[in-house]
């Protein structure tokens, strides 16, 4: 599935793009799945644990931002999160012993109006005992410069881990949100790389990896499906019981290869999402309290990456 310059990209500048991993019937249920999940928004009146709507969601016209924790939703999201192609992609990045995070969603990006998500890192949210933490997202539709391609920040993930808090209502601790004030911290993100690619295919971006996307501007959606991995011996820094679950669920969701009590050490930098975001319920909600927001109010030039070959 990746060849040693594929590594080599993911190694240096923590991303890459691997086309028509999905078979045809896999994205065609894939489609569908979905369809059903966001039918079931109408006449819905607030977010749920499963739908997280829009500003401009109503019960008559219903929106959709995000469906949260996909693989709860319907079994077959957790059927595709151990799909052989993208097993094949991750085990030279993070090894045969693959874990995944329960935490996956599916941001819509609904023509028109789909909304941005603010630079950040994934790993503000979920540190853990070692750095083998990425995500895959499965493109259910084609990703192109007008409906609010991702855009990452090439070789972030081998800098520092920037503060992820809001210091509105409290100048001292501040609160976590989920979103780097560039300004504040001195972040230059004019060389992120837009990425394009098909329906079907696949990114995989490193947990470190500062990313983001703006909003939907054409008429065509751009929905893609997050799955959260790690490595099977790291574990989560906030303990298995901040998840939701106990071992028996950890272990189970151990996709690929075997689980192990013996967590991997590495010195990495860490800096703990509490006190909790203001507004729970997902980025978009934690976003909310971040007081310079980048998307809408720039719109940052970068550099484009196709997904005509894993790049």
């Amino acid at each position: 599935m990746l060849t040693d310059a594929d590594i080599s990209h993911y190694r240096e500048r923590g991303y890459l793009v691997v086309p028509d991993v999905l078979e045809a019937g896999a994205l065609a249920r894939l489609r569908e799945v979905t369809d059903e999940i966001v039918a079931s928004a109408a006449g819905v009146t607030e977010h749920t644990d499963i739908l997280d709507l829009e500003a401009s969601h109503t019960p008559e016209a219903p929106r959709v931002r995000r469906i949260k924790r996909p693989h709860t939703a319907h079994p077959f999201y957790r059927e595709l999160a151990a799909h052989a192609g993208v097993m094949a992609a991750l085990e030279p990045l993070i090894g045969p012993n693959i874990r995944l995070r329960p935490a996956g969603k599916i941001n819509m990006k609904s023509a028109d109006f789909g909304a941005p998500v603010e630079w950040h890192q994934d790993w503000a949210f979920y540190p853990h005992t070692n750095q083998d933490v990425l995500a895959v997202g499965i493109l259910l539709d084609d990703m192109d410069a007008d409906n609010g391609p991702v855009k990452f920040l090439a070789g972030s993930h081998r800098g520092p881990v920037y503060d992820h808090h809001s210091y509105v209502e409290d100048e001292r601790l501040g609160a976590f949100c989920g979103a780097i004030d560039i300004e504040k911290e001195g972040l230059d993100i004019s060389g992120a790389e837009e990425v394009y690619a098909k329906a079907g295919s696949i990114t995989v971006h490193h947990a470190r990896l500062v990313h983001g996307s703006s909003m939907n501007h054409s008429n065509r959606q751009r929905r893609i499906l997050f799955y959260e991995y790690t490595a099977a011996d790291a574990w989560p820094l906030a303990g298995i019981e901040a998840l939701g679950g106990d071992l028996a669920d950890f272990n189970d969701r151990v996709v690929h290869g075997v689980p192990t009590l013996r967590p991997r050490l590495e010195d990495v930098p860490v800096k703990m999402p509490m006190p909790i975001a203001k507004h729970q319920g997902s980025i978009y909600e934690n976003q909310r309290t971040l007081s310079k927001r980048f998307f809408g109010e720039h719109h940052g030039r970068t550099q484009k990456a196709n997904g005509s070959a894993a790049t």
